[in-house]
């Protein structure tokens, strides 16, 4: 991977790579853009196969960001971290408490918050070193865990999909196929049996499957027989890439809509849901709900507020999908024409005031 080809390709600002001995922290920061304000994104934790890996997953999320910022209306950027480790046995306070000094050292062109792999408790370590994060616990005046805001997003993301595909937006009877059982695939799993939805679901972890077989009936599958099954909608609530050359010829599905970043390997992928008539409701779009939470951190937080604020993710889905139909372009090229839009009359307006 040739890395300066790759920044200037996407036009990346700054990439930071940050190391601690004492604590065993081996993470990387990436601000994509900050045309509409600081970056915000999450800090994922993953036990990557190579540090390549990191760095890519870094830099495609961090350009995610951005886009979903500015398609959400926030007056943010993008950016994004991950910490190359397991999640499960290598956290500690003083991992996060050294990452949070490089957050600090970035004087708020970038602010964190949670995300895969990362808790309300690991933020509000971050938060003892610096006030550049937010999904702090919510004895720090803060929102907490954004996982059920984004859950929320993604359920009426997926109900406007449905309006489109089926004419109504409910999701009564219909048979959802979940991958990935974590804290935001658990609420979307929620929101959808409350609704009288049929789980199709699968996990990586037995704990969390057994969760949602009990609570809710889902029926379990094997992780790679979740892209075959006879579903009604696909949700992807885990990692990206799912979307591929060698699961779209087995997809039954008419809707994919999930919480899961990046999902489409490349573009083409895109195209290719596109031309099978497949509403795609594009990741950045539809899982929107837990940053919109957090940013209102920004303003102090409101909870009321911050639900109106996710509630209106049914209607940037519903958008996109317009966008797409009237221009006669997929989903994903409509959702970034809506957010390349905005960054760029912003960004004008903006210079113009800097001369």
């Amino acid at each position: 991977m040739k890395i300066f080809e790759y920044l200037q390709k996407y036009d990346y600002e700054q990439l930071v790579i940050c190391q601690d001995q004492t604590s065993g922290l081996k993470a990387i920061i990436c601000i994509h853009d900050t045309t509409l304000g600081p970056a915000l994104g999450g800090t994922r934790m993953w036990n990557y196969d190579c540090e390549e890996d990191a760095i890519l997953d870094a830099l495609r999320l961090a350009r995610g960001m951005t886009y979903k910022n500015a398609a959400a209306g926030l007056n943010l950027g993008g950016g994004k971290t991950v910490i190359i480790g397991d999640s499960r046995t290598q956290k500690n306070e003083e991992l996060f408490r050294a990452f949070g000094r490089y957050v600090q050292s970035l004087s708020g062109r970038y602010i964190t918050a949670e995300d895969v792999g990362t808790t309300v408790r690991d933020m509000d370590w971050v938060h003892l070193e610096t006030k550049f994060v937010t999904g702090v616990s919510s004895s720090c005046g803060a929102s907490g865990d954004p996982s059920p805001m984004t859950a929320r997003g993604v359920w009426r993301g997926m109900k406007a999909a449905a309006k489109e595909a089926y004419g109504s937006d409910s999701l009564n009877g219909k048979t959802i196929a979940i991958q990935g059982l974590g804290h935001v695939g658990y609420y979307l799993a929620k929101h959808l049996h409350e609704e009288g939805a049929k789980l199709i679901v699968t996990d990586i972890h037995d704990d969390v499957i057994k969760r949602v077989v009990d609570e809710m009936g889902a029926k379990v599958v094997g992780c790679d027989e979740i892209f075959g099954v006879e579903a009604d909608i696909f949700a992807p609530c885990a990692m990206g890439a799912v979307i591929n050359d060698e699961t779209i010829p087995q997809f039954k599905f008419r809707i994919i809509a999930g919480a899961a970043n990046n999902i489409l390997k490349e573009d083409r992928h895109g195209d290719k849901l596109h031309e099978l008539g497949i509403i795609y409701a594009p990741d950045y779009v539809i899982n929107a709900g837990g940053v919109i939470n957090v940013a209102d951190e920004l303003e102090g937080y409101n909870y009321e507020r911050a639900l109106a604020k996710v509630e209106m993710v049914y209607d940037n889905v519903a958008k996109v999908i317009e966008i797409a139909k009237r221009d006669q372009i997929p989903t994903y090229k409509a959702a970034d024409r809506m957010a390349e839009e905005r960054i760029e009359k912003i960004g004008r307006v903006r210079s113009n005031y800097l001369r």
